[in-house]
């Protein structure tokens, strides 16, 4: 499992770490990691370090002396770096001193812009250590010529630590931004490197391990894992009937949707429901397509036993359905129309888990603010929909987030794809979910491993090309033996 801290834990352990090292260690030995992840970009790009060319983008805080130094090792190692300093006077001296001792070369940015400008546009490789993990808002105006040469080169663009102009507590990008091919990334993950918008501009993040004693507890993210997922897929044992595998009641569709009563019912099969009990208007729709499927049109309270329901796709204006289905004492996942429907005080005097699925126009609807709102923001819109309903939230878009009401590391998907931005996505997605939910996994475990899963079997239905809905369902059976190694 991947972890991710905030910058006050990442900077608390700095400080422990360098009381018991000798000064300076620390940035040594994040100097040399990413001096070493440079030497890997400039052999595939450039073929070998020696005579390759690399630009320093250097600030004035520790990132800067992190990018000097590794730019001193790179020069030691035969290429020719030049250092493009924002702020000369308050450029790292150690680090400084340090290049300048390799051969290496540096400029003004303010001095010389079009002299810095022609560099970027000739290097081999830009490594961007203009703002550290404590800069907030967009790049300062100085910074976003640099910024935009390096984007218009043909330049492997490497961040230090993350790409200058992301806020890293938060996936926030507030003006303009970095954008990198590469993130090295020093003693743990920051959060806005697994959380769009802003891990769109970090590339691939590779985490350089320099000793940070970080507290388990203290985890602002997690992010499931192959090996995490397959230790919670349930596996049914010799004696195992369908209700110890769970049932899973799906309430969905409509007369004008009942193809998402049909996706839903099939994510749940693929999820390894052992009945699925389906409830609604599009029986006849459902059983033409899965006739294993116990359908019944008398209502959820007359549906039979269920260990799950899932309630809301397609449903229309379905408010008793809802009502009934959120009256039960089984968990629960509310999906599209019944989030619209759901009562809030109702969703929060519930006993039993409940699991919301909202993507984030639904989740602007449901906060009262902007859909723009949710997605420049969407931990702390995660956070803020978990707390008030008492429930399990499970945003889904770019990056799926899973935050439990109680708080604690909320979950990030790493398995998603734009691929999976089409219509019946969400459907298959709230039946898989359910049906792990109905065999018995907690709501951030079913949300988190269902997500983990669509996400992967979107990756292997489309491959590179447009699939549906139908696609991906098909492909989760793929997806579960991936996962388990299989």
């Amino acid at each position: 499992m991947r972890t991710a801290y905030s910058v006050e834990t990442v900077r608390n352990a700095e400080r422990e770490l360098m009381a018991r090292l000798p000064e300076g260690a620390l940035m040594q030995r994040a100097a040399a990691g990413l001096a070493a992840a440079c030497a890997e970009v400039l052999g595939r790009v450039a073929g070998r370090v020696y005579g390759s060319r690399v630009v320093l983008l250097v600030g004035s805080g520790d990132n800067g002396g992190d990018a000097l130094y590794a730019g001193a090792r790179l020069a030691r190692r035969g290429a020719g770096v030049t250092a493009v300093l924002l702020a000369p006077e308050r450029a790292h001296g150690g680090g400084l001193e340090a290049l300048r001792r390799a051969g290496g070369r540096t400029l003004g940015a303010g001095a010389e812009p079009d002299a810095a400008s022609e560099r970027i546009a000739r290097a081999d490789l830009v490594l961007d250590g203009i703002v550290g993990i404590g800069g907030r808002g967009g790049l300062r105006e100085e910074a976003v010529p640099l910024a935009d040469a390096a984007a218009r080169s043909r330049a492997a663009v490497v961040a230090v630590d993350l790409p200058s102009g992301i806020d890293a507590d938060t996936g926030r990008v507030r003006g303009d931004a970095v954008r990198a091919d590469l993130t090295v990334t020093f003693g743990a993950h920051k959060p806005g490197l697994l959380i769009d918008p802003a891990r769109e501009y970090a590339g691939s993040v590779r985490l350089v391990d320099i000793g940070l004693p970080l507290p388990a507890e203290a985890a602002e993210l997690e992010a499931l894992q192959h090996a995490d997922v397959a230790r919670l897929l349930p596996v049914p044992a010799a004696e195992s009937d369908k209700y110890r595998r769970g049932v899973v009641g799906i309430a969905a569709g409509s007369a004008r949707y009942p193809g998402a009563a049909v996706l839903a019912v099939s994510g749940a099969l693929r999820g390894g429901a052992g009945a699925v009990r389906y409830v609604g208007p599009a029986g006849d729709a459902v059983i033409a397509r899965f006739p294993e499927t116990l359908v019944s049109d008398r209502g959820p309270e007359h549906a039979g036993r269920v260990q799950a329901w899932v309630v809301g796709p397609g449903s229309g204006d379905d408010a008793a359905t809802v009502d009934q289905v959120l009256a039960a004492e089984v968990p629960v996942l509310i999906d599209a129309d019944g989030l619209r429907l759901a009562d809030a005080d109702a969703v929060r005097a519930r006993r039993a888990p409940t699991l919301m699925t909202p993507h984030a126009g639904e989740a602007a609807a449901l906060l009262g603010v902007g859909r723009e709102e949710v997605e420049g923001a969407r931990l702390a819109a995660v956070r803020e929909l978990a707390a008030r309903y008492g429930a399990t939230v499970l945003l889904k878009g770019s990056t799926t987030l899973v935050a439990a009401a109680r708080g604690g590391p909320v979950r990030v998907n790493a398995t998603g794809t734009s691929w999976l931005a089409t219509a019946g996505s969400g459907d298959v997605l709230s039946g898989l979910a359910g049906s792990l939910l109905a065999a018995g996994l907690s709501a951030v475990d079913a949300g988190s491993a269902g997500a983990y899963l669509h996400g992967l079997a979107g990756r292997f239905a489309a491959r590179g090309a447009p699939a549906g809905a139908h696609d991906v369902v098909e492909a989760v059976p793929r997806a579960w033996r991936d996962v388990r190694g299989r």
